[in-house]
């Protein structure tokens, strides 16, 4: 086993676990959720907010901190840590998902790819020596290898070229310098088939990585072909190794991906959702925006401890987003982080208490699907990409919707 993964707690009735993960920035307790703050900031929140909220890792993107402001300049004032003032765990996306959000903006081929600017429009080119090289400037604690993300539907025969592209890509990142201590990790692709799944992390486990990531889900297809893909990807995957799976972070998805072997995710939905008036809640989510909490003087959700429902109402929390103020914002999307926050140590105090069954009971059914409004995404990361954050709803990654 290597040393930088230990498995601490297993549950008896499935394959979910509990485990810590050594990183050069201080140990992280799995499961974990990572929020999403793909351009060095997690938004509406300040970094000891969310060392507040307990959080120990979180996820930036390659690709948008090089077309602004550069990772040149971040390495120049000291690496993303210091940047953007975070003294905890950063995992950093290689930018590979933008192969699929920035369709219209960019040409793979078996070198990389090359993308057009969706700020500016100038020509970058991203293969896998350049998405190592710039991850080690950044100086993150785990990077992910660059990875050709497909789109759902996908014939099998495209497919079988991203899956064998991923496989390449993966070779050469493996072998790129690193920064110090950083870990890398590799990506499972292959579409809804399971032979290329099957194919793709065997041959990444072989590479030898520091952890394995499943990518290429969520991209617009049904929960049940999500959970298909983690299956057909974990059961090639070594136990001893983190497993991480991108871009999913619904209650009900979070509990059955755990009860599957996963450990890690991301998503951008408690943020952006939140700055659309939704919050989460321990039983599904409450559209606060809407008429029905006018005049509501029960906080956000009942008996929770976050400071937005210690202090206000459900009327004024409304009042403040109609009349598109910060503070509104701001605190739908501290609840909503305290909430995710909050699940993810009920599920791993579960695991450690051997209950994890009547857990998984409790969120069967619960927040499974994303309602249409979650994937409205879809049309802007296929189009010019203004929106990075929504450019990441698919996979989990965030920007500014």
């Amino acid at each position: 086993m290597k040393a930088h993964f230990e498995i601490t707690h297993r549950d008896a009735g499935s394959q979910a676990r509990c485990g810590r993960l050594r990183t050069s920035h201080g140990v992280v307790d799995t499961p974990v959720f990572m929020p999403v703050g793909t351009q060095a900031t997690v938004k509406a929140m300040t970094p000891a907010e969310l060392q507040e909220l307990d959080f120990s890792l979180l996820l930036s993107n390659t690709y948008h901190l090089q077309a602004r402001p550069g990772v040149d300049l971040i390495a120049k004032l000291g690496g993303l840590h210091r940047f953007m003032g975070w003294d905890r765990a950063l995992l950093t996306d290689s930018g590979g998902y933008q192969v699929l959000s920035l369709a219209k903006l960019r040409r793979v081929t078996d070198a990389g790819v090359e993308f057009q600017s969706h700020i500016d429009g100038a020509r970058h080119f991203l293969g896998p020596g350049e998405a190592m090289a710039m991850q080690r400037q950044l100086g993150s604690d785990i990077a992910m290898v660059l990875d050709e993300c497909t789109p759902y539907p996908c014939a099998y025969d495209y497919a079988c070229q991203a899956t064998n592209r991923t496989l390449r890509w993966a070779g050469l990142c493996v072998r790129q310098p690193r920064a110090s201590g950083q870990l890398v990790f590799g990506i499972v692709q292959g579409s809804v088939y399971a032979d290329l799944r099957a194919r793709c992390a065997a041959e990444l486990v072989r590479m030898d990585f520091d952890g394995y990531a499943i990518g290429g889900v969520s991209v617009g297809e049904s929960t049940a072909l999500i959970f298909k893909g983690v299956d057909d990807s974990v059961a090639q995957l070594p136990a001893d190794r983190p497993r991480y799976l991108m871009g999913v972070g619904l209650f009900g998805q979070l509990v059955e991906a755990v009860a599957r072997g996963v450990d890690m995710f991301d998503c951008v939905l408690p943020t952006r959702l939140a700055r659309h008036g939704t919050a989460f809640t321990r039983t599904g989510r409450l559209a606060v925006k809407a008429a029905s909490c006018k005049d509501d003087a029960q906080p956000i959700e009942a008996e929770c401890a976050c400071y937005a429902c210690r202090n206000f109402s459900r009327a004024y929390v409304r009042h403040l987003l109609q009349a598109n103020e910060i503070l509104g914002l701001r605190l739908l999307t501290l609840h909503n982080l305290f909430r995710f926050r909050a699940f993810i140590g009920d599920m791993q105090a579960a695991i450690r208490a051997g209950t994890f069954d009547r857990f998984r009971e409790q969120y069967r059914g619960v927040d499974l699907e994303a309602d249409p409004a979650a994937w409205a995404w879809k049309k802007e990361a296929t189009g010019a990409g203004p929106d990075p954050d929504a450019q990441r709803m698919g996979s989990g990654k965030e920007g500014t919707a």
